[in-house]
């Protein structure tokens, strides 16, 4: 009596099973994949957000399918702040950058259509496309020292079934960002087979290294249909306030838009007038999680120095880090491992898809003391238990 659009019935992995098993016997486990900034020790203003959610223009309701004006020129302004001018009319808001992928496969993708999206990077673009009954297709980052698309293999992913390509920028959870010369081969690409670019630049504000040849973002491209994603979820540290947007670059595709948005009219009256007033509180809250990545980054790198059969991966931006391990088990194997001898919990490259292994992925916003604990002693459970 169901659709097939998606399976709910895939067991559940060991190490899910095996977590439950020690949380429910009440071990305290140290969990290095924390990317909750409201459950990772964030000094939020609360009574100053409480206030902005409770302005009384809220008790009145006037749907705009593409957003309230005040609303959507504070994240005009955000843009402008970066340096980057985004008409308003441009913009369309979404209750999240989750529904902003659902609404661009309606737009963009028949039943049965691709959409290319990056591997490794987060899982749930198989998930949204399946609901959608659109199909994704894999393209390849590769690793030399930093991270980078293998532009010939996206060029051969191509097919007359194709809509869009996904660009997660920065990725996650590699972490790298889209450079100017890739951005140049994809906008032609996209011009000469007539695809969109989906630009997921939701880490975009938490760059950790300097670099001339980045992209921050793609939301004043012109060259090609763009639709640029981010939300307040990432940029203040609020996932709980739903509020996200895209940036559209094409007026037949913005009215489209708007027509799709006009069937749900989820974005709630509230996060809107409070927008502006939030994107004024992310700085305090974005400065916590800058200094938050960057002590752990250092840490991290700290414990797997050049004498270490590990190896922490190049990152450029983004909440998580890279821990390229040996491969003397498998990334299951060790992050078992590391749950049964050490109480510590990381997620493994084959969760994000990652093509080879082997590869530990944490995330840098992890509280200190417990991503510093967290991180001790893997050298000497190697050397300790060589083989699982």
């Amino acid at each position: 009596m169901f659709s097939s659009r998606l399976n709910t019935s895939a067991e559940v992995n060991r190490i899910t099973r095996r977590l439950g098993e020690l949380r429910a016997a009440g071990t305290p486990i140290l969990d290095l994949t924390e990317s909750n900034p409201t459950r990772a020790g964030i000094d939020y203003p609360a009574a100053e957000i409480a206030r902005l959610l409770a302005d009384t223009r809220s008790l009145t309701y006037e749907p705009e399918p593409a957003g309230l004006p005040a609303a959507r020129e504070a994240v005009a302004r955000y843009y402008a702040e970066r340096g980057e001018p985004v008409d308003p009319a441009r913009i369309l808001l979404t209750s999240s950058t989750s529904e902003a992928y659902a609404w661009l496969f309606k737009l963009l993708a028949d039943p049965g259509d691709e959409v290319l999206a990056p591997r490794p990077s987060y899982p749930l673009f198989d998930y949204l496309a399946a609901l959608e009954s659109v199909r994704v297709v894999q393209y390849p980052l590769v690793y030399d020292g930093a991270w980078a698309i293998d532009l010939d293999a996206l060029r051969h992913a191509v097919t007359p079934r194709t809509r869009a390509i996904v660009v997660v920028n920065p990725n996650n959870p590699t972490g790298s960002f889209l450079k100017r010369d890739e951005c140049e081969a994809l906008v032609r690409l996209c011009r000469d087979r007539d695809l969109a670019i989906v630009s997921d630049e939701v880490f975009s504000d938490y760059a950790l290294t300097d670099d001339l040849r980045r992209i921050p973002s793609l939301a004043a491209a012109q060259d090609a249909p763009v639709f640029a994603l981010s939300g307040l979820s990432k940029i203040a540290g609020l996932p709980q306030i739903k509020l996200g947007w895209m940036v559209v670059n094409q007026p037949e595709a913005m009215a489209r838009l708007e027509f799709i948005a006009d069937t749900y009219l989820s974005v709630s009256t509230p996060v809107q007038w409070a927008a502006a007033g939030l994107f004024n509180l992310r700085a305090s809250i974005q400065c916590q999680i800058h200094a938050r990545l960057r002590r752990n980054l250092q840490a991290l790198r700290a414990q797997f120095g050049p004498e270490s059969p590990m190896r922490v991966l190049r990152v450029e931006g983004g909440w998580y880090a890279i821990v390229q391990v040996p491969r003397i088990r498998s990334e299951e194997e060790w992050a078992l491992c590391l749950l049964e001898r050490n109480r510590v919990l990381v997620q493994p490259g084959f969760f994000y898809d990652f093509e080879n292994e082997a590869f530990l992925v944490v995330s840098l916003l992890t509280p200190e003391v417990v991503f510093a604990d967290g991180i001790a002693g893997w050298d000497r459970l190697m050397a300790t238990h060589p083989a699982a």
